[in-house]
């Protein structure tokens, strides 16, 4: 791993309170579409300043330890160029530590992904990983980096991310994507219970997983407390079809 240079250490992060959800758009997908045929195409900086210019509202990576799509090296070209927030999730790993630790981003949400996850698919057991969690954050704020918990909607398992010091925790969102285009009253009722209980006892509140343009803004409208949405899969899919800036735009005019 390249040493960051000194001077990117004094770029500041922005506030971490905002009025509004705001959208973080995850650009994974971007970095594999390049990696499948090598060379710079599609450039994952040039897109990342492009979401920021059409009005998303942040950035997120989320580098595997095989880099099968965000590189290290792509972090630390984003860093500096990255005007809004950064936010960079990952198993906190040895690796994963280093990497954040020298790129100080503005936001890490920690996930208890299996290195050869192909993406996402449960939030932690806080119980069983309390101490561990609770290491990791005090490092990331040591470092003034603001810390995320990728958890489910069990209330207690909520109230056990608190005890770790974390800021804010992300909501795991796929059970409500599967169940919505159904009952989208009781897919999104956990959400909801799980929200409040976040908010009782502290913690600031994002969400994220399978979050698309049918399902977000009912979502928004019905879940207390939301600070922020990480959104990568479909609003890149739906961006090969609408454009990258009428796609950010829709997503946008959800979370109004």
């Amino acid at each position: 791993m390249e040493r960051v240079p000194d001077a990117w250490r004094l770029l500041p992060c922005p506030s971490n309170e905002y009025d509004m959800v705001n959208l973080s758009v995850n650009i994974n997908k971007v970095a594999t579409l390049r990696n499948a045929r090598g060379g710079n195409v599609p450039n994952v900086e040039t897109v990342a300043t492009d979401c920021e210019r059409f009005g998303a509202d942040g950035i997120t990576v989320h580098p595997r330890p095989d880099e099968r799509h965000i590189k290290h090296d792509d972090v630390f070209a984003l860093r500096p160029l990255i005007r809004t927030e950064f936010n960079i999730e990952g198993y906190p790993s040895e690796d994963f530590m280093k990497l954040v630790l020298l790129a100080k981003p503005s936001q890490v949400t920690l996930v208890p992904d299996a290195p050869d996850a192909l993406t996402s698919s449960a939030g932690w057991v806080v119980a069983d990983h309390l101490e561990f969690l609770t290491s990791i954050v005090d490092r990331l704020k040591e470092a003034g980096i603001r810390t995320s918990i990728f958890v489910g909607t069990d209330e207690e398992n909520i109230r056990l991310a608190a005890k770790t010091g974390t800021d804010r925790v992300e909501l795991y969102t796929e059970p409500y994507a599967q169940m919505y285009p159904t009952n989208p009253e009781a897919a999104v009722e956990p959400f909801v219970r799980a929200a409040e209980a976040a908010h009782r006892v502290g913690l600031g509140l994002n969400a994220g997983h399978d979050l698309n343009l049918e399902n977000l803004k009912y979502f928004k409208e019905h879940v207390p407390h939301l600070q922020e949405v990480s959104i990568g899969h479909s609003l890149i899919s739906d961006a090969l079809y609408m454009g990258l800036e009428a796609t950010i735009k829709a997503y946008k005019e959800c979370l109004k």
